[in-house]
């Protein structure tokens, strides 16, 4: 069996990476493509007597570096073959592929992309199924594009669709094209090879060999089985953000753990991660509100959103709060940095606290409260004793990331205090509705924001209300020359139609918001308690949805990478200042499977396993 990889065309979506070689050149975490291609091709044991590449853009750097500077004692293990295609700037890879055509003829091909990165076990799985002839596929997921692929109950490949014809009404039937093939020496000389002379006859050489195959498998069915290798990691590389991606995805240990933290989100372009870093209700929106948004997605994507004034009557209905003591802002982080650049004098602020309320306050001095001397708990009367002290009193309640909880009582007692010294209140209750139901409050209330014309509130509603994609938030005062300013540094359409369109809808929905909020708390409690059991782990009272811990005798650093190796995802917090260098992580409130397959993970890691 030989090997053919079609390496000849110019990669321009790839910009400054493949300005001076091919894309087979482009170098992931320290190796190139075409090296972790011939490595693959070496260890499946499958008997790949060569590989023929061909070449075009940048050929010659491509052979100079294989047969002369290449340090990777494996390459040299494998045979090499060149051929040129000197038509590589006017044409496409069913040229390429043609000019290989009598290579096809002579033996039993693994037909090769060269933009492609994978796991080796792809190659193995691809040479040892007993099929003669296979398109290596994978489910369809969201993040794919290209040629797509559908089977019927034998593997039988039945149709090659291409993006003009793509229908998201039968996804579920989809299967993506990895672009690796096994041939046949008797497929490519009898059917293959015979279509393809007759395809670029009729309409030239600048098409796609797939193309070629899509009539091959209209004609005769049973001609081309798929093989499924969603198991396997793979990523198609043709653009800059596919680099990105490939680069996090094919990295391992602490890189890929730095990697993945660098990101901020996203994550949905990796398969199977269950992210327990950020913190979203996993219990909502329900199903009706997002069918509703998507059926006026196309109205949604198409039109201008409202200005601020139409957001604030909208997130009046939902928190029955005066519209003129509301602003609505892209995420809860947008309206903190502007609080940054308004609020001047010293504030005090737990050391845990979310780090946009120091970064985003560059003019302000701080007394930070080192909440891991009383055991990671509010300390109310360390709070009083700084009231007099600071200009700005900054709470999180529940605290992130400890979730350590003041009372109504506890904050109206902090709010007279602060009204009678005129000092001001930042309060942020993005988690405030995970608390037990008991305990629960708010001071989104007109009565309350009124009467402490120093307070100010700040509610995330991406966290709380499960859309972090939307990106909102609002804060409310009742201090209205304030108000005007932060509306002053707003620009005019700062949230999209989509998260527009939620503010005014998500009030039919409120009932099903308080029971995933209620869920959320019950199932923090039962998470807890099976946390607790873990020999080596300390965990500390929250009433949030995620819970801080720390661990004993063991290293979060190390900890987290292992996790991340089994597609967990968690918040290590070794690195953050409050933390010290000591071994504390926070783990998010997901559902009960994910978090019993947490907790499973967390204790094979701490045994050693």
């Amino acid at each position: 069996m030989q090997a053919i990889m079609l390496a000849a065309g110019m990669g321009k979506r790839l910009g400054k990476y493949t300005k001076d070689n091919t894309k087979c050149m482009l170098e992931i975490n320290g190796k190139t493509l075409i090296e972790r291609a011939i490595e693959a091709l070496i260890d499946s044991g499958g008997g790949v007597t060569k590989l023929i590449i061909v070449t075009g853009y940048k050929g010659e750097n491509l052979k100079k570096f294989l047969l002369e500077e290449c340090k990777n004692e494996k390459i040299k293990q494998l045979p090499l073959e060149f051929i040129d295609n000197p038509e590589y700037n006017k044409t496409n890879n069913i040229y390429s592929l043609y000019l290989a055509k009598e290579a096809l003829e002579k033996d039993d091909t693994i037909l090769l992309e060269s933009d492609l990165i994978y796991d080796g076990k792809l190659i193995k799985k691809l040479i040892e199924s007993p099929e003669k002839n296979l398109v290596s596929v994978a489910k369809y997921k969201q993040w794919m594009d290209g040629t797509v692929i559908k089977v019927d109950d034998q593997q039988n490949v039945i149709e090659f669709i291409e993006k003009k014809n793509f229908n998201y009404e039968e996804i579920e039937n989809y299967y993506k094209t990895v672009n690796i093939y096994k041939l046949s020496k008797e497929f490519s000389h009898q059917v293959f090879i015979p279509f393809l002379k007759s395809y670029i006859q009729a309409y030239g050489n600048n098409e796609y060999y797939e193309l070629v195959l899509k009539i091959i498998a209209h004609l005769s069915r049973s001609q081309l089985k798929a093989l499924d290798v969603s198991n396997i990691l793979w990523y198609e590389i043709d653009d800059a953000q596919d680099y990105d991606i490939a680069t996090c995805m094919f990295s391992s240990g602490k890189e890929k753990l730095e990697n993945f933290q660098k990101r901020y989100g996203g994550y949905w372009r990796f398969e199977n991660i269950l992210d327990y870093c950020y913190l979203v209700n996993p219990y909502y929106p329900p199903k009706q509100l997002m069918e509703k948004i998507n059926y006026f997605s196309n109205n949604l994507i198409t039109q201008y959103p409202s200005g601020q004034k139409i957001e604030c009557i909208n997130a009046s209905r939902l928190f029955n709060v005066d519209e003129n003591y509301l602003c609505v802002g892209n995420g809860a982080a947008e309206l903190i940095n502007i609080l940054g650049n308004i609020l001047k004098g010293k504030m005090y602020v737990p050391k845990t606290a979310f780090n946009e309320y120091i970064r985003c306050f560059k003019n302000n001095e701080f007394t930070l409260f080192d909440m891991e001397k009383n055991n990671f708990q509010y300390d109310l009367q360390d709070i009083k004793k700084n009231i007099s002290l600071n200009e700005i009193i900054c709470l999180v309640n529940p605290d992130n990331p400890s979730g350590t909880f003041l009372s109504f009582e506890e904050i109206i007692s902090i709010l007279e205090q602060c009204k009678k010294e005129n000092k001001i209140v930042i309060f942020d209750e993005s988690f405030i509705d995970f608390v037990n139901p008991n305990k629960r409050y708010t001071l989104l209330q007109n009565e309350i924001l009124e009467k402490y014309q120093n307070l100010i509130v700040i509610k995330s509603i991406s966290k709380s209300y499960g859309i972090p994609g939307l990106r909102l938030g609002i804060l409310a005062t009742s201090n209205l020359s304030l108000m005007e300013e932060i509306k002053r540094n707003i620009s005019i359409w700062n949230i999209n139609s989509y998260g527009e369109y939620f503010l005014q809808i998500a009030n039919l929905y409120s009932k099903e918001y308080i029971k995933s909020c209620d869920k959320i708390a019950i199932e923090r409690d039962r998470f807890m308690e099976e946390l607790s059991k873990i020999n080596g782990v300390i965990v500390y009272p929250s009433e949030a949805n995620y819970v801080l811990c720390k661990l004993k005798n063991y290293n979060s650093t190390k900890l987290a990478i292992q996790l991340l190796d089994q597609n967990i995802f968690i918040k290590d917090l070794r690195t953050k200042n409050a933390f010290n260098d000591k071994d504390y992580i926070r783990l998010a409130i997901r559902t009960k499977e994910e978090n019993d397959v947490l907790v499973r993970e967390i204790k094979k890691s701490l045994k050693g396993e």
